[in-house]
């Protein structure tokens, strides 16, 4: 990098939490934040075939049971969120309950990822990668039968504690 493009960086904006006065990428320091506890629950839709789902349900599907490994790779993701997202936090976590809603009407899957811990940052990162990952996996272990599965919606949709205080989608504006 060369000194005009520290000089700029430098002149960029101060209030963002991951720049330190440089411009350059940081991980926020929490120590000073109090220890609370902390809950998020997120959703990741899949959408497909009608006959893909039926699948599913049945244990039709070659690669084995569907959910019970989306379920696995949803926790495990939670698990190792900080490995993926490059300015997350490692904490302690505490819970990750995994549950999928079925919508056979219209062939949908809905992962949803409860998360807890105690501790001085948000849990909202491990809720949505964990239910982003169980919907991959839906994908890849159905690929072979319905390539045209959709995923879509990976939001969070509650989340409890911190400074920021209790948030519930749909209760607030965007």
């Amino acid at each position: 990098m060369t000194a005009d493009r520290d000089d700029q960086q430098s002149e960029q904006r101060t209030d963002i939490t991951h720049l330190d006065e440089k411009g350059r990428a940081r991980m926020v320091d929490v120590s000073a934040k109090e220890v609370t506890e902390r809950t998020a629950k997120a959703q990741a839709c899949v959408a497909m075939k009608k006959e893909t789902l039926d699948l599913i349900l049945k244990a039709g599907i070659k690669k084995g049971d569907v959910l019970a490994v989306a379920r696995v790779a949803g926790i495990m993701a939670a698990k190792n969120t900080s490995d993926l997202i490059p300015m997350c936090h490692p904490i302690s976590i505490a819970a990750v309950n995994m549950d999928f809603e079925i919508d056979k009407e219209n062939a949908i899957i809905t992962a949803v990822v409860t998360t807890k811990t105690r501790d001085r940052t948000g849990i909202e990162m491990e809720a949505l990668t964990g239910a982003a990952v169980a919907a991959l996996t839906i994908y890849d272990m159905c690929k072979g039968v319905d390539r045209s599965i959709t995923i879509t919606d990976i939001q969070l949709l509650e989340k409890t504690g911190g400074r920021s205080g209790t948030y519930a989608r749909g209760e607030n504006k965007r």
